[in-house]
C-alpha cells in the first residue's frame, strides 16, 4: 500500500480512526478527516507514533455544511495529485430533529448528501489515479422502503427512521454510482461494519458493541484486497458480499434519489 493515497472521512474517532491506523500500518498515505482541529492533530500524532508512518495528514470540515464539504474537496485537490481510495465513513445518529445550515435534516445532510457531494467533487482525481476504489459505510439497519415525501422528515421525524433511511441512501448511491462508473477503473462498494461500540451506537441504541478492531475489518478489506480489484456494486458484511434490502436494487429508486441529491447539492455528475 506504499504507493496508495487514502482519504477516510470521520477518522478521528471510532471505526474511522481504527481504519486509518491499520491502513497507515500498511504504509499508505492516509488523509484523516475530522471536525475538531485539536482532536485531528492528536490522532494524527498518535497514528504517526504508533506506525512510524509520517505520510499522515489531517483535514478539517463539518460535513453538515455543503460549503465545508466543498472546501474539504478543494483542499485535497490542491494538496494531492492522486487519490486511490475514498472511504466515506463519517456518520451521525441524531436523537432530535435538527436542521443543517443549508436547511436539510441533519442525519440526511451528514450521512447522505455529504458523501454524495464529496465523492462527485473528487471523482476526476480518483479517475486520474485509476484503478481506484470508493467505499461507503452503510449499516445492516438500512431501510427496506423509502418515502420521497418524507426524505428529510418533512412530515414526521423519528431518529431511527432518519438514520435507517440515510443508510439505505448509502446503498442506493453505491449501486447507482457503480453503474455509472463501469469501465472507468473505479469500483464502488458499501458495507455493514458490525455492531461496534462507538459513540454512534451509544447515541442510537444506548448500548455497547464489539471493539473497533472488528468494525474496521471490512473497510480495510475493501480498500486493500487484490481479489476485489474489479468487484463493484456490492454490499459487504463480515468481509463477504451479501444481499441488501430489496428496495436498494430498484434502479428507478436509485436514479430518483440521485436526481434529488444533485438538485439539493447543486452538483451534476
Amino acid at each position: 500500500m506504499n504507493d496508495k493515497t487514502i482519504l477516510i472521512t470521520g477518522s478521528t474517532d471510532g471505526i474511522g480512526k481504527q481504519t486509518a491506523l491499520e491502513l497507515a500500518e500498511m504504509g499508505a498515505t492516509v488523509l484523516l478527516h475530522g471536525r475538531n482541529p485539536e482532536r485531528a492533530d492528536r490522532v494524527l500524532n498518535e497514528i504517526k507514533k504508533a506506525t512510524g508512518n509520517d505520510r499522515i495528514e489531517a483535514f478539517i470540515a463539518d460535513l453538515s455544511s455543503l460549503k465545508q464539504v466543498r472546501n474539504l474537496a478543494e483542499q485535497v485537490l490542491v494538496k494531492h495529485d492522486r487519490l486511490d481510495v475514498l472511504i466515506n465513513n463519517a456518520g451521525v445518529y441524531e436523537t432530535g430533529h435538527r436542521i443543517s445550515e443549508d436547511g436539510f435534516e441533519m442525519t440526511f445532510a451528514v450521512n447522505h448528501l455529504a458523501p454524495f457531494l464529496l465523492t462527485l467533487l473528487l471523482l476526476d482525481l480518483l479517475k486520474n489515479s485509476a484503478p481506484g476504489r470508493i467505499i461507503n459505510v452503510s449499516s445492516q439497519v438500512h431501510a427496506s422502503s423509502i418515502n420521497f415525501d418524507n426524505l428529510q422528515a418533512e412530515k414526521h421525524f423519528s431518529a431511527y427512521e432518519a438514520y435507517s433511511l440515510s443508510k439505505l441512501c448509502n446503498v442506493l448511491f453505491t449501486y447507482e454510482l457503480a453503474e455509472r462508473l463501469k469501465g472507468s477503473g473505479i469500483t464502488v462498494n458499501c458495507l455493514h461494519p458490525g455492531v461496534i461500540g462507538t459513540k454512534l451506537l451509544k447515541a442510537g441504541w444506548g448500548m455497547g458493541g464489539s471493539p473497533v478492531t472488528e468494525g474496521s475489518r471490512t473497510s480495510v478489506y475493501l480498500a486493500t484486497a487484490s481479489e476485489l480489484s474489479t468487484v463493484t456494486g456490492k454490499y459487504f458484511k463480515d468481509m463477504k458480499p451479501t444481499k441488501s434490502s430489496q428496495i436498494s436494487y430498484d434502479a428507478e429508486t436509485g436514479k430518483r434519489l440521485w436526481q434529488i441529491s444533485e438538485q439539493l447539492t447543486g452538483t451534476v455528475y
